[in-house]
């Protein structure tokens, strides 16, 4: 059985998104340590915005409101069930592995007893949910996170997790789904729930922030730290990573002693495209 052709065209998208990002960072840089590229960011921040309040936040707006909440969760259900497999893959990659057999435990249960996913019957059983990707496998790995990027339509990123995106791509199962009208519709639909799932923190976040760009950025620097040492992981990451901020060591020597109760990273809500995976 020959299996269908991966989303070629989404993959080269995601990379080329990447090296543009990457090709312009010679001319961009401040004084910010986390953030050397700022006035490139700014700019693809702005770009992003502008096509999300033009077109992509009022379909999104319109979903929430015209589409049952039950069918919305069936939405949310069944990609994050297809989420899942890569998630245990990245799990055992780190070497969580009672976290990643639970995470495939959830896709057996789910895609069986919760009709192709759209139901979460494992969560109901006591099978938390993760989320991990390949970013946040390279950061337990110790590879540091590099500056920070806004990606155009991607949004926010870092060097470490832009080159773990086409990883991502590949290993997401969607990109394998025939007739590609099919795949495309899901794509859209997901993108679609997903920014529907974030509209009252967004909606809040412009009404709040004094600076959207830098509360994005921060929120979304800390939530992926807070991801990649796993404050409920009792192992060390493989390796340091050379530009590991203060905060990170502190969780680190949390971990030094793996018998000791595990401590929670602290995360700040980020709003961003991203899922919470916790």
């Amino acid at each position: 059985m020959t299996l269908p052709k991966p989303n070629r065209a989404l993959n080269w998208r995601v990379s080329a998104a990447a090296l543009v990002a990457i090709a312009t960072l010679s001319g961009c840089a401040t004084n910010n340590p986390r953030d050397p590229l700022e006035p490139f960011n700014r700019t693809v921040f702005k770009f992003n915005d502008a096509i999300d309040q033009a077109a992509l936040k009022p379909v999104a707006t319109a979903y929430k409101k015209v589409v049952p909440g039950f069918m919305q969760t069936g939405v949310n259900n069944f990609f994050g069930n297809l989420s899942d497999v890569w998630t245990g893959a990245n799990n055992l990659m780190q070497g969580k592995g009672e976290q990643g057999m639970s995470d495939w435990t959830r896709v057996a249960l789910n895609s069986t007893f919760g009709i192709g996913g759209l139901f979460d019957i494992a969560s109901e059983a006591g099978l938390k949910k993760h989320n991990e990707d390949f970013g946040q496998t390279l950061g337990y790995w110790g590879v540091p996170s590099g500056p920070y990027l806004m990606l155009p339509l991607l949004g926010p990123s870092t060097v470490r997790d832009t080159s773990g995106l086409p990883v991502d791509m590949a290993a997401n199962g969607w990109s394998y789904v025939d007739p590609a009208s099919t795949r495309n519709i899901g794509t859209a639909l997901r993108v679609i729930d997903g920014r529907a799932s974030i509209l009252d923190a967004s909606n809040l976040m412009e009404e709040a922030a004094l600076d959207r760009y830098e509360f994005i950025r921060d929120g979304f620097l800390q939530r992926r730290q807070g991801q990649v040492f796993d404050g409920e992981s009792s192992r060390k990451a493989l390796k340091a990573s050379r530009d590991e901020p203060a905060d990170a060591k502190s969780i680190r020597a949390a971990y030094a002693d793996d018998d000791a109760p595990a401590t929670d990273a602290p995360v700040a809500p980020a709003v961003s495209s991203e899922t919470p995976s916790k």
